[in-house]
Parts: structure tokens; sequence; C-alpha cells
């Protein structure tokens, strides 16, 4: 008791020393600490993180009962315990570190990496709609992924290439049931279909409804690790969704999913569309 004691008395002669440059010091490391826990709640990490703030608690009950042996072993554990939370926390670690990079931050250091790559014409988007809504009106799944500025190869790896023009035929017969490409997902690279039957990551968001099946996560979980546009068609319920930074918009209209298309064209108004589309699920 005598430690807790000491430790209190020392921190309200602190206290009284703050100045203003500790108050935003504080505050600064308390908006970090927020957006820390807001963000690993929604991932698997939550678990370890309450599991790792039990071993604290039964650290701090120690010290104060002063069981010596139990304190020597969490001091001698200390050195281990930091590697073991980055190999616990390193698919987390490295998903936050891939997000800073897709910010546009140092656009002039890195460049955009959009030198190069084609954008869909007014014809792609009126094919690429066709078919989506016609999808969506015989209840036939699909998955859509359409490559921006970060690139996608590695998914792309994992289908069957075609290298083909974008057409609303060629989209509902890939996605047909029964067909030999209907399984996975479709990747558009600037004004081609790159490839079918590609497997994509699935978002661990456990925040996300339950009603979101396999293919829902997926898209969810491809625009978490890039800055790709992915189209959902539901097979269950018809329903047209879309998502991009690891948030999904569920129900949207024609008019809407063409205005999103459109609005990928045009850097400067695309965040400004994105937000203005309604609810949104976060992942």
């Amino acid at each position: 008791m005598e430690v807790i004691k000491t430790f209190f008395d020392e921190y309200f002669v602190r206290l009284a020393k703050l100045n203003v440059t500790d108050v935003i010091e504080i505050l600064i490391i308390a908006v970090i600490i927020y957006y820390f826990l807001r963000w690993i709640k929604t991932t698997n990490a939550w678990a370890v993180l309450k599991g790792l703030l039990f071993l604290l608690l039964f650290w701090f009950i120690a010290s104060i009962f002063k069981l010596h042996a139990i304190l020597w072993i969490f001091v001698n554990a200390v050195g281990v315990g930091i590697t073991a939370i980055i190999i616990l926390f390193q698919p987390e670690l490295r998903k936050v570190l891939e997000q800073l990079g897709q910010r546009d931050i140092v656009p002039s250091i890195f460049g955009s990496g959009s030198e190069g790559k084609s954008v869909l014409s007014d014809r792609d988007i009126e094919e690429l709609v066709r078919g989506v809504y016609t999808m969506a009106k015989e209840k036939t799944g699909a998955l859509i992924v359409i490559e921006q500025q970060i690139d996608v190869q590695k998914y792309i790896d994992t289908g069957i290439v075609l290298d083909a023009d974008i057409s609303s035929g060629l989209l509902i017969s890939i996605f047909e049931e029964n067909k030999p490409l209907h399984d996975g997902a479709v990747i558009i690279r600037g004004r081609k279909i790159a490839a079918a039957t590609c497997y994509l990551p699935l978002s661990q968001n456990m925040q996300l409804s339950k009603e979101m099946g396999t293919r829902h996560r997926a898209g969810v979980g491809i625009s978490e690790e890039s800055d790709s546009f992915t189209i959902i068609v539901s097979e269950e319920t018809g329903k047209v969704s879309i998502a991009k930074s690891g948030e999904i918009i569920r129900g949207i209209s024609g008019d809407l999913l063409k205005e999103q298309l459109f609005g990928m064209r045009r850097p400067e108004e695309k965040k400004k569309g994105w937000f203005l589309l309604g609810k949104k699920e976060k992942a």
C-alpha cells in the first residue's frame, strides 16, 4: 500500500506543475489511444488485448501483496513479452501500416501510382451497370473488383487471366451458376476484365453484420487491403452493395452506382461522392 500512496503523492505534485504544452501533449496521446482502441476493437486483436489487460491486472495485484515469485516471473518475461506482442499483433500492425501507406500524405515524393492506368469509359460504365443490375434482377451472385492506384496483381494471379473487354454479356456469363468461372471474383484493371475466379481476403471485422456472407466479407476484405472499388451482388436478396476503404454500403440504386463509377474518373469529387451515399458499415 505504501507504493500506491507514494505514486499518488508524486502524481498530484506533478499535476500541479502542468503547463500548456503538457496539456497539449496529453490530449494528443489521448486521441492516439482512443483511435487505437477503436481500431483494435474491430479486429481479432481485441481478444488478445483483453488477455494482456488481465495479465497487467494480475501483476498489479501481485505488487500490492508483494508476491515476489510472480513479480520475478513478470520482470524477466518483459523482453520476451514485447516480442510476443509484436508476433501476436503482426497481421493487425501490418494492416495499419498498409492503410497509412494508402493515404495520399506524400504524393509529391512517392507519386500517386496512377500513371499509365486507363480509366473506365462511358461505355464501360454503362456495360458494367447493365450487367450488375441484370444479375441483381435474376439474383445471380457476383463479386467485381475495380483496381485503382494500388496494384492487386497478387489477387489476379489466383484466378484465370481473361484480358477481355468489359461487357454486360461477358459478366453475366461469367457469374452464371454452374459455369466454370462463376466462383470467386472478377478483377477489372484499366478498361479490361483482367481475370475471373480470383480469391480475395476475407475481412476480419467483427462488427460487420452477421447477415453478410463470404461474398460480402471478401468484398470488404479487398477494400481493406487496397484502394479498390468493389461491387457485390447478393445471391439471396439480389441487392447490390459497394465496398471501399473498409466500408460497405448495401442496397444501392443503379444511379448511385453509376455516379460512383463516374466519380472514380474525377479524384477531386471521389471522396465527396462516396461519403454522400448515406449510411455505411465500417470495416
